[in-house]
């Protein structure tokens, strides 16, 4: 278990990383493309690995769902959230779309009380107001356009939260296959109407890159869902704020962008604030299963 364990750490970096490099591309080509036409190369070229993957896993077979209304939410709220966080890597700052980002588990856990009648604790409801509190101290209120800017992924992130608790719901019944083609194919129908009236055509250097957007997306969806088989979800949370490493790597590298004093202070205050809430749902967890357990014992 402790090897499984490890292996499904090491494929979340990866996976973390891969999708760092996805966002340094779409920050590169947003210079010179739109968002929806960068969104409609991202869901194309995703098919092809993704694709590979369903064949790998039960084929056509594994597309078969029985909640067509439920993926459909699950999409829109996905395509929502991936047009805000693009737009914003045009706009922003590497670094501080993903600190902002970060409030996304913050809005999941009081979003699982309205949507999946899930029951929050005090503690985790503090949790949350702190972590809002960290997401303030980036928002820098009164600041003018820059708040106005960073409201941007902050939409963003309510939306993936939302299109998150979907998948939570539809992973019940659902395979990982069949969640993730359903978004990218409504991603690609929605961003391919939407580009036209902004389509821009690419020379051979800008297809390569928007073709390469797409592979890399892929390739890291399927790396992020074997780390998930590997390790359970309370393992791989902590490792995600990783992410805020790619991001000012390749901010300062790529962009010369430096992450100010405010970004790493609130970045800091929402990551304890997301810890602390796996924290307490790991604990609820193991003291629901003991539960179950000693009840089973008392029926034998």
């Amino acid at each position: 278990m402790a090897g499984r364990a490890l292996a499904g750490i090491g494929f979340f970096l990866v996976a973390t990383l891969l999708f760092g490099i996805m966002d340094a591309l779409i920050k590169h080509l947003t210079t010179d493309y739109g968002t929806w036409q960068i969104m409609f190369f991202r869901a194309s070229f995703s098919l092809l690995p993704i694709g590979l993957l369903i064949m790998l896993t039960g084929g056509i077979s594994s597309l078969r769902t029985k909640s067509v209304t439920a993926h459909a939410a699950r999409s829109l709220m996905g395509v929502a959230a991936a047009y805000g966080f693009f737009f914003a890597f045009g706009v922003m700052p590497l670094a501080d779309v993903y600190a902002i980002g970060f409030a996304a588990p913050l809005f999941m856990t009081a979003l699982s009380v309205p949507v999946l009648k899930e029951k929050v604790g005090w503690r985790r409801w503090l949790a949350v107001l702190v972590g809002f509190g960290g997401v303030m101290v980036m928002l820098r209120p009164g600041q003018g356009m820059f708040s106005l800017l960073a409201l941007i992924p902050l939409a963003a992130a309510f939306f993936y939260a939302l299109s998150m608790l979907f998948v939570r719901a539809l992973s019940r019944t659902e395979t990982n296959g069949a969640i993730t083609f359903y978004f990218v194919t409504t991603m690609g129908v929605i961003s391919g109407i939407c580009m036209i009236p902004g389509w821009r055509t690419p020379d051979a250097t800008g297809l390569a890159l928007l073709a390469l957007v797409g592979v890399v997306g892929g390739l890291a969806q399927i790396v992020f869902t074997q780390a998930f088989r590997l390790a359970a979800p309370s393992l791989l949370a902590p490792f995600e704020y990783v992410a805020m490493i790619w991001a000012a790597g390749f901010g300062y590298i790529f962009f010369a962008e430096v992450p100010d004093t405010a970004i790493w202070t609130g970045c800091a205050i929402v990551a304890a604030s997301g810890l602390y809430i796996i924290h307490r749902e790991t604990v609820l967890h193991r003291q629901a299963v003991l539960v179950t357990g000693s009840h089973a014992e008392n029926t034998l």
